[in-house]
């Protein structure tokens, strides 16, 4: 899955969660969250494995299952005692999400091997061809049925985000020193 269609598939999922539980849009602070732990897996493996050389695979340590529960029960652990569990469910729920993604097509298409970095270190990484850097990644996109679908998704994702009255925009605003807008409060 693309970097795109991880966050609008992540974002939606959050969005209705907090809309069924909380009856309200996202908060600006998860929105953020949510951002950044859908793509959290590829910063983490994409890096040290096309880059340093770490990793066998661009899908192994932080795509595996036993390293996403670590990490989800460390940050809940973290965020309760901050007195801000949504912010480990906003982190969860992005991060499970991405996994999901990239579990989906080959779920559709029966090649149940490239799962294994589901259970990675106990399995071992999916077995990918030269995997490439992150530029020759994005020089070999093509148009397929799942990207076309994906790009359609994130436009979809983005009206509701604008629904939701752009979540996280005048925090990211306000981190950078730009400005914010004081019609949305601090944590839109």
């Amino acid at each position: 899955m693309w970097p795109w269609g991880h966050l609008a598939v992540g974002y939606v999922l959050y969005s209705v969660l907090v809309r069924v539980r909380l009856d309200r849009s996202p908060d600006g602070v998860a929105a953020l969250i949510v951002a950044f732990s859908t793509q959290f897996p590829d910063l983490v493996d994409k890096p040290l494995a096309w880059t340093f050389g770490v990793l066998t695979s661009g899908r192994s340590l932080a795509h595996s299952l036993l390293t996403a529960t670590v990490v989800i029960a460390l940050i809940a652990w973290y965020a309760r005692r901050r007195d801000r569990s949504e912010l480990a469910v906003a982190f969860a729920v992005g991060y499970l999400s991405h996994l999901f993604g990239d579990a989906f097509g080959p779920l559709l298409d029966g090649e149940y091997v490239y799962l294994s970095s589901l259970g990675w270190p106990l399995l071992p990484p999916p077995p990918y061809t030269h995997e490439g850097g992150i530029l020759a990644h994005f020089q070999g996109f093509t148009f397929t049925a799942m990207s076309v679908f994906e790009i359609a998704l994130m436009v979809a994702v983005f009206g509701l985000w604008l629904r939701d009255g752009v979540p996280g925009l005048a925090v990211l605003r306000s981190w950078l020193g730009i400005g914010s807008d004081p019609s949305h409060g601090p944590n839109r």
